[in-house]
C-alpha cells in the first residue's frame, strides 16, 4: 500500500477545502436573509444607543455634584428630600417600553416576511442530513430525471427554492447564513424552508446542531448559477455515467463494481444492495458525477486525485468516525479505480 500511503499523505497536507469561505451572517444576499440582517443591525444599533445613554447618565451622576448645603444651627447636615426622582423613572420606563415594543413589532414583521417566499418556488430540492454529509435530491418528472448529488445545492439566481429537509439518522440543523436562518432536521420528520440567492456565487453552509464526532466537518455549499447555467448543470447531472474509453479506467470500473458499488451508486450500474450498505444500513453518496463537485467527505477535503486516493485508502485518518471503511486495494487496483472515478464528471 505504498502508493496509497503517499496519496494519503498528500491529502492530509492539503488545507481545508472551505477555509477561504468563512461563515458570516452580517451580509446576506437574498430575501430570506436580508430582513433578518437588517433586524440584526437595527437591534445592535439600538442596544449600543441604550448602552451609550446609560453610560452617559452614570458618568453624569459620578462627576456632577450639588453645591454643599449650609449646616443647621446645631451643626447637623440638613436632610433634603428631592421631588423629581419619580419623573425620571417614569421617563426612563416610558422610553424603554417604546423601544421594546418597537423591537417586538419589527421582529414579528421580519418573521412574517421570511415565513414564505414572495412567489411560488421555481424549484423543489430534498436534503437529507446524515452523519456527516448531505444527500441532495432534485425530483424529476420521472425517476430517470431525478438528480442525486452530495454536499452541494445548485439553485438558479433570483428564484425562490423550496427545501424539504428530511430527518436522517440524528438531529441536524440546516444553515446557510448568507441566505437564510437555521432549520432543524428531526429523524422521522420533514421540515420545509426556502432560499433565494440574488447574486451568483458560492455560499457556505454548515450543520448547526451538534450531531456527533465529525459535526464540525459537515459542511455544504449552495451554488447560485445563472438560469441558463443551472439548466445546463441539471441536464448534465441527469445523464448517466459514460463508459470509459481508456482500458485502464475500464479496469477501474471493474474494481468499483466489486469493491465500491455495494455502498455507492453510479447511474448506469446496478444500485447498491441495502444489506450490503454501510455499517448502519445506509448507502453512501451517489458518485455518478463525483468529479463535478469541489469537495469530498462533507466539505472536509478538496476534490482531487490525491485527496480522493487518501480518502479511499484510509478515511478514518482524515475524518475519524466516518461511516466509510478503509478499502484495502493493491496499488495497481487503486490507481485504476482513481482513473475510473476521474471519468465521473
Amino acid at each position: 500500500m505504498k502508493h496509497a500511503s503517499l496519496l494519503l499523505a498528500t491529502a492530509s497536507a492539503a488545507p481545508p477545502a472551505m477555509a477561504a469561505l468563512p461563515m458570516h451572517y452580517l451580509q446576506t444576499f437574498g430575501p430570506a436573509g436580508d430582513p433578518v440582517t437588517r433586524l440584526t443591525w437595527g437591534l445592535l444599533a439600538l442596544s449600543l444607543l441604550v448602552c451609550a445613554v446609560i453610560g452617559g447618565l452614570v458618568l453624569l451622576g459620578v462627576f456632577r455634584r450639588r453645591p454643599p448645603l449650609a449646616p443647621l444651627p446645631d451643626g447637623r447636615q440638613p436632610l433634603v428630600k428631592g421631588g423629581h426622582g419619580m419623573r425620571w423613572i417614569a421617563i426612563g420606563t416610558g422610553i424603554s417600553g417604546i423601544a421594546l415594543f418597537a423591537s417586538a413589532v419589527w421582529t414579528i414583521m421580519v418573521l412574517a416576511a421570511i415565513a414564505a417566499p414572495p412567489r411560488p418556488p421555481a424549484l423543489d430540492v430534498e436534503v437529507t442530513g446524515k452523519q456527516w454529509w448531505w444527500e441532495v435530491r432534485y425530483p424529476g418528472a420521472t425517476p430517470d430525471q431525478d438528480v442525486v448529488t452530495a454536499n452541494e445545492i445548485h439553485i438558479p439566481v433570483g428564484e425562490p427554492v423550496r427545501i424539504r429537509l428530511v430527518g436522517g439518522d440524528v438531529i441536524h440543523s440546516f444553515w446557510i447564513p448568507q441566505l437564510g436562518g437555521k432549520t432543524d432536521m428531526i429523524p422521522g420528520q420533514v421540515n420545509v424552508t426556502w432560499l433565494q440567492a440574488d447574486k451568483p456565487g458560492r455560499y457556505r453552509g454548515q450543520c448547526a446542531e451538534y450531531c456527533g464526532l465529525q459535526h464540525a466537518h459537515m459542511a455544504l455549499t449552495v451554488v447560485a448559477d445563472e438560469r441558463d447555467a443551472f439548466a445546463a448543470w441539471r441536464r448534465a447531472q441527469q445523464a448517466p455515467a459514460g463508459t470509459p474509453a481508456d482500458g485502464f479506467a475500464l479496469q477501474g470500473k471493474e474494481v468499483f463494481a466489486a469493491r465500491c458499488a455495494r455502498c455507492h451508486a453510479v447511474r448506469g450500474m446496478p444500485p447498491p444492495r441495502k444489506d450490503d450498505a454501510g455499517e448502519d444500513g445506509e448507502p453512501g453518496p451517489d458518485l455518478t458525477h463525483l468529479m463535478s463537485r469541489r469537495t469530498l467527505a462533507g466539505g472536509t477535503l478538496p476534490n482531487g486525485i490525491g485527496a480522493l486516493g487518501g480518502w479511499i485508502a484510509d478515511p478514518q485518518a482524515l475524518k475519524p468516525g466516518a461511516r466509510m471503511p478503509a478499502v484495502k486495494l493493491a496499488p495497481e487496483d487503486l490507481r485504476a479505480l482513481l482513473a475510473y472515478l476521474q471519468t465521473l464528471d
